[in-house]
This record gives C-alpha cells, structure tokens and sequence, in this order.
C-alpha cells in the first residue's frame, strides 16, 4: 500500500510515538484519523499537521471504552471518506512487583487489582476493540488494508511489568491470530515490538535508570521515534509482510 493512499486510525496520537507516526503520514500525503484522550495534544496536533501534505483529523478517543471506539472508527470512516489501515498504539503504564517485601518493615506490598486492569483495559482490551470495529468497517465497506499493533520487548518479559508485559505479548500473539482470520477479506496484520525509544514516557525516567538500560544495547543509544516509525512505514508499505512482529530494539538482548 502506498503510504499516500493510506486512510488510518492513529490511536495514542496526542505525544509520543502516536504523535511522530501521524506527523509523518501526513507528511506523505495520507489522511490520519488521530485519536487520544489528550484534546489539548490534539489540538496541537491537528494545527501542526495543517501545512502538509496529507490530512489529520482529531476526535478524543478513550479505547478502553467499546462504545467510543466503535463510534470514533464510524467517524472516521465519514471523515476520511473510507478506511485502510489502523496503528494500534494506545498504551499507558502502571508498573510495579506483582508481590514485594519492604525491607525495613518487612510489610508485603502487592500489585493492585487497579493496577493490573488499567493496563489491560487500554493496551490490551482497547487495542482488540480497535481492531474488531475497525475490521468490522473494512469489511462492511470492502476495503483492503493493514492493521499494525504496537507491542513492546517487554513482550519477552520486564521486571515490574507483569500487567504491560502481559498485555504486549498477547497483542504479539492476537497479530498472528487475526492475519490468519482476516486474510481472506485482504487485511494484513503486523506488529513492532520497541525497545527503549525517547518520548515523555521514557523521558521522565529516573537518569541512572534510563542510563543503565542505555549500556544493555548494543547500538550504544536510546532509539528515536523515527526507528520505529521506519518499521511502520515498512509494514504499511510492503504488501508481502504478514503475521509478525518485527524487533526494533537497537540488538539489546534478553
């Protein structure tokens, strides 16, 4: 598919990778349907975007709700004049041990249940749902496309990340799941799996931390939104690539 003659769903596009993916399809000339919860992100977006190429449109979208992205994919749709492709990328964290002894007071601490279900609702749940409805819309209205979920290294497993590290393994695992289900209908599925790359997330880590996990890779660096947005651009642009998850992580191993 020719990046120009993309119609996609950008989902966490207020900062951040989201951000920088729906800069750059705008900047070859797609049209960008940018969702997020953050409006005033949006907004800076949306008047940001206004002297390129392509187009980007901008509607606050919460996709732990089944209702809101049912409704942001039907818009959309009518915005946009058709749909072809969707960048999952959504995501929030809540890190923490699953069960941890404070070593003063020897008191169990353990990951709440709020916790946990944050996590899953938006990186997991709402991802599916955006994926359901937005496959839904293709079909209905015989579009071709691709679909392009955002996992994580922490995939493999993270310390701290029981809920994300979940979460980004079975959107690795629902990519090849949904390419063999949605083949027939002419709708690709790929996903990337980021390693330490440099947004607000990561940027407001603790310096010794962020450094030491630097040492890991072996590329010497932290990884820039523009590594992962070349993956994108790849599975979007390469109609032979299906089912899988591509590593973009600078070589760091696990």
């Amino acid at each position: 598919m020719r990046l120009e003659d993309t119609k996609i769903i950008v989902t966490g596009a207020a900062q951040g990778l989201g951000r920088h993916f729906a800069m750059r399809l705008a900047e070859a000339g797609a049209q960008v349907a940018a969702g997020d919860v953050n409006e005033e992100g949006l907004a800076s977006l949306e008047a940001e975007a206004k002297a390129l190429k392509g187009a980007v449109y901008t509607k606050k979208l919460d996709v732990s709700d089944d209702a809101a992205c049912a409704d942001f994919v039907n818009w959309a749709n009518d915005k946009m004049g058709g749909l072809n492709a969707l960048v999952n990328n959504a995501g929030i964290l809540r890190d923490g041990l699953l069960v941890k002894k404070d070593r003063k007071t020897g008191e169990i601490k353990k990951l709440s249940n709020a916790e946990w279900q944050a996590v899953i609702d938006v990186n997991l749940t709402g991802a599916t749902w955006m994926v359901r409805e937005t496959v839904a819309k293709m079909i209905e209205t015989d579009q071709k496309g691709v679909l392009i979920n955002m996992s994580s290294i922490s995939r493999y497993g993270n310390r701290g990340q029981s809920n994300y590290s979940a979460a980004k393994a079975a959107l690795a695992a629902n990519t090849k799941t949904w390419a063999l289900e949605f083949a027939r209908y002419g709708i690709r599925v790929g996903a990337i799996a980021p390693g330490m790359v440099r947004t607000p997330m990561t940027d407001s880590m603790p310096d010794k931390a962020r450094e030491a996990i630097v040492k890991m890779i072996p590329v010497g660096r932290i990884g820039e939104p523009e590594d992962i947005w070349l993956a994108v651009k790849f599975i979007v642009e390469c109609d032979y690539f299906n089912a899988y998850t591509v590593d973009v992580h600078g070589g760091m191993a696990f």
